[in-house]
């Protein structure tokens, strides 16, 4: 006798792939290479193209799974951020999250239209696409790393905020492709997409840090489980409105996150919920890859890669940091430190989905400038801050702000 179900196979092979791709980028993490990276290999090595172990092509699933592990890990990142990262960095964040990504997606274009003999329409959908920095390359280049805290906190929130600008942009390229619109509509849809994110990530958040400081669960373990709902509530009540869902969920993270106490209790839960998230994410979009298809643009998405990394993102930096008394060293960090990751190869969905004619073509570009980031940028950022021979500065100085946590405490 014999009992079994038809998923066993599936949750052991699953299973297997992380523990792997975990203990690889453990050890790669040693060595200051990006352990993000093994898991989009380890993707690619098992599916069609490698070793066909698992065959998976659905971009809507990897789409809709995308958009969870991204709440979760966003999620996180705002409850990570203090008040006083806020006040640090806060308005140099926005802009470069805002005015920043709209100068590397143009920029960006360009060097998509020199590479490659594509629409107009087609080379800015690439620059919108590969705009934006990544939370969970971000966050986890800079662990460890010594540097000002006013750079770490800009570098985290920029990549926590820009997120929705770069969704707007892309959803706006489609809709380019599919129709007309007019300037009324791309300032109506902007309005609508950034405006509503705010107002319902503060709306949700204030709610959510009344509600807790009131309830008393039966158990400790239940507060960050509706945290986490908190945190699905506001995406969710967002995107029925038209707006940014990304951007309501970090805001909302970040108003829960003012209270440290608070704060601390959950980020042990949400930090080991983002690392198997953003494990899952990238393992995944890695099944999503043919390599086969990459080689054919292999040489003029480089192009496109090197515009990014030394001409758009430079460029971003230098236009809108200086007014914030930034040193040439940091606005150097700041400008190396852009790294993509998940968050591009989700947007590139948006139009593989949507059947955009140069859908898998944008995929492909934009999955090898991801690739090259992650490998070239993050692999080197540590060495560009030694070599700056930034002073050491004290962490995060809330250490007196200890809590007695759930059941009874003062949140």
């Amino acid at each position: 006798m014999h009992s079994s179900f038809p998923v066993d196979a599936g949750i052991l092979f699953g299973a297997a792939l992380v523990i792997v791709g975990i203990v690889v980028a453990g050890v790669a993490d040693r060595y200051r290479f990006p352990g993000l990276v093994f898991f989009l290999v380890l993707g690619m090595a098992v599916a069609d193209d490698g070793l066909a172990l698992v065959r998976f092509a659905d971009t809507h699933l990897a789409q809709n799974v995308a958009i969870v592990a991204l709440v979760v890990i966003l999620f996180e990142g705002g409850l990570a951020t203090s008040p006083r990262a806020v006040r640090r960095a806060g308005v140099p964040a926005a802009l470069l999250a805002s005015f920043g990504v709209v100068i590397t997606a143009a920029i960006a274009a360009g060097g998509a239209a020199l590479a490659f003999d594509l629409p107009a329409s087609s080379s800015l959908l690439i620059g919108a696409v590969v705009a934006s920095t990544d939370a969970a390359a971000v966050f986890s280049a800079l662990r460890g790393q010594t540097m000002p805290a006013r750079v770490r906190d800009l570098l985290q929130m920029e990549s926590g905020l820009n997120d929705p600008v770069a969704v707007m942009l892309t959803i706006g390229m489609v809709e380019v492709w599919r129709g007309n619109p007019t300037a009324g509509d791309w300032i109506a849809f902007g309005a609508l997409h950034l405006i509503g994110g705010v107002s319902v990530g503060l709306g949700v958040g204030v709610i959510a840090r009344v509600g807790f400081r009131r309830l008393h669960l039966p158990s400790s373990s239940s507060y960050p489980v509706l945290a986490l709902a908190v945190a699905g509530l506001s995406y969710g009540l967002a995107t029925e409105i038209g707006s940014s869902g990304f951007l309501a969920v970090y805001i909302t993270g970040l108003v829960l996150g003012r209270k440290r106490r608070l704060a601390r209790s959950l980020l042990q839960f949400h930090e080991g919920l983002a690392a198997a998230a953003e494990a899952v994410l990238f393992l995944m979009l890695g099944l999503l890859v043919f390599p086969s298809e990459m080689i054919h643009v292999l040489g003029r998405a480089l192009i496109v890669a090197a515009a990014l990394m030394f001409v758009a993102r430079p460029v971003a930096v230098c236009v809108c940091l200086p007014w914030f008394r930034f040193k040439r060293r940091e606005l150097a960090v700041v400008s190396w430190a852009g790294l993509r990751g998940a968050v591009p190869i989700v947007l590139a969905t948006i139009p593989l989905t949507a059947g955009h004619p140069d859908g898998r073509l944008v995929f492909n570009i934009v999955f090898v400038t991801v690739i090259v980031s992650l490998v070239v940028q993050a692999g080197t950022v540590g060495l560009l801050v030694k070599r700056l021979g930034f002073p050491e500065e004290p962490s995060e100085g809330d250490a007196a702000e200890t809590g007695r946590g759930f059941n009874g405490a003062t949140l």
